[in-house]
């Protein structure tokens, strides 16, 4: 049954008022649909949004208020670059939170909508560029079955934003489990009372993590619980080669989703040490390096808890080391049964790593392709890279194939296509200049990581010129 109206409910306002502001949204001078994703509004039980276009142009632009909404803008806080600092929703309103067709709890929320308490200075709007930027990837990074926050819909406001150029301004509709942050809970700990950290943590574990409430210790659990969901998140990002770029602890969601798209990309050939980011300069966030910043994230996470892990600081600091001591063994284990799996083999424990190990570093050495090379050896085929022609290449394939590789493994584990960063940028470039077409044949595609296409598109070489230069911004 098709809903006639907006559902919205606002648990997040239960909390102490320290944790949010009540904000309405600035008005879009001409707000107009760009993208609308049927399928997730369907899911989310808004199918009644599309039976009228300017539904969605005045709901999502934020020119007209849900009834049952109470508009709000998130305080939060966090490590940026390693830095502590104030932060909270400088362009994004909570509109609430929407009961999807299966039960779930999802928070609605508008990006660019105009500024807020916590602008610090800033005009609290998006470039369209951005806003369709995160519409994809994120979009991308849900095909390929990663936890990530989705986008409902990109509506043009009909104004102008300044970033430096002038850019055509948009709100993103970003759905995500919660918008709650390892950052909201530092939060908490610096600025608020014990009981407003309790409070905070307590309707996290009721929201996200209900199986540990009844736990001997809920803070100590909550602690593992969000280590592991991180731990599996960063593996299932290494896996495709993505690059956050911005792993700040305000964008390390509590539940274990990817959120905030800014100078986030996907790498071409494989070295550990990738970065993109334009704000990045000292490759604190390269790929290789997720881990300990996930890790370094965690750290910052149990500091925040300690008063509710033990009324003993050294009992609780102990307590907590306990747990995230857990973390490289664990991260380890993951990082080559994941990528065991992508060479099509079980990964035995102390058992493989040679394989592994022996191939990323032939191809570091050899400036291959991270995603095309599995895909070669999926299929048996040398494909035009360097590294098929060296000869301890060609002893690493022998060892490897004598493991009998399962290719069903290898499929379900290696993407066919992902967001090349030249083909993201053309689609941008186009779409800002209102021809949607190379964009929607690129989320089409993306949707369907791991069908089969040509291997004209497969291998296709990223332009060499391009790829030396290539950088990704912040868009705030």
């Amino acid at each position: 049954m098709k809903t006639k109206s907006w559902q919205l409910e606002n648990s997040y306002t239960e909390l102490p008022v320290m944790f949010y502001e009540f904000q309405s949204p600035e008005p879009a001078r001409s707000p107009k649909k760009i993208l609308f994703n049927e399928a997730l509004s369907h899911q989310l039980g808004l199918d009644f949004l599309s039976e009228n276009p300017k539904n969605i142009d005045a709901y999502l632009s934020g020119n007209k208020e849900p009834k049952s909404s109470k508009t709000i803008a998130q305080a939060y806080a966090g490590h940026q670059f390693g830095h502590f600092n104030m932060l909270g929703d400088g362009r994004a309103l909570l509109l609430g939170e929407q009961i999807d067709i299966q039960g779930n709890r999802l928070d609605i929320q508008l990006k660019g909508s105009g500024r807020t308490a916590f602008s610090r200075g800033g005009d609290g709007r998006a470039t369209l560029y951005s806003m369709l930027r995160e519409y994809l990837i994120s979009e991308a990074m849900h095909g390929l079955g990663i936890p990530t926050t989705r986008s409902l819909a990109v509506v043009s406001t009909g104004e102008q934003v300044y970033r430096g150029p002038i850019h055509e301004g948009a709100v993103l509709t970003r759905i995500a489990s919660s918008h709650i942050r390892v950052g909201t809970f530092e939060y908490a700990r610096a600025f608020g009372s014990e009981e407003d950290l309790k409070s905070l943590m307590d309707y996290t574990i009721q929201r996200h993590y209900p199986q540990i409430r009844k736990s001997n210790n809920p803070a100590l659990e909550l602690l593992r619980s969000v280590m592991h969901k991180q731990i599996d998140l960063v593996v299932n990002w290494m896996r495709v080669g993505f690059i956050h770029g911005v792993m700040n602890t305000d964008n390390m969601s509590i539940c274990g989703e990817t959120i905030d798209y800014g100078p986030c990309a996907f790498m071409n050939t494989y070295h550990p040490k990738t970065v993109y980011s334009s704000i990045d300069a000292n490759g604190r966030y390269a790929f290789g390096n997720q881990s300990n910043i996930a890790h370094w994230n965690l750290a910052m996470f149990a500091n925040a808890l300690l008063p509710m892990i033990s009324d003993k600081e050294d009992k609780a600091v102990e307590l907590a080391k306990e747990v995230l001591d857990d973390f490289q063994n664990r991260f380890t284990e993951q990082w080559y049964t994941m990528m065991s799996l992508k060479l099509g083999i079980k990964y035995e424990k102390n058992h493989g790593k040679e394989l592994v190990d022996g191939l990323l570093k032939l191809m570091e050495t050899h400036k291959a392709d991270y995603t095309q090379l599995f895909l070669a050896l999926e299929r048996n085929q040398a494909i035009d890279e360097p590294i098929f022609e060296q000869n301890d290449f060609k002893i690493w394939m022998k060892n490897w194939k004598n493991k009998n590789p399962d290719k069903k493994l290898m499929k379900t584990n290696n993407p066919r296509v992902i967001p090349r960063n030249h083909w993201v940028e053309n689609a941008l470039e186009s779409a800002v200049e209102g021809n949607m077409s190379a964009f929607q044949d690129l989320l089409s595609k993306l949707a369907k990581p791991y069908d089969d296409y040509p291997d004209a598109l497969l291998f296709e070489k990223p332009p060499s010129d391009f790829e030396a230069s290539y950088q990704t911004f912040c868009g705030t």
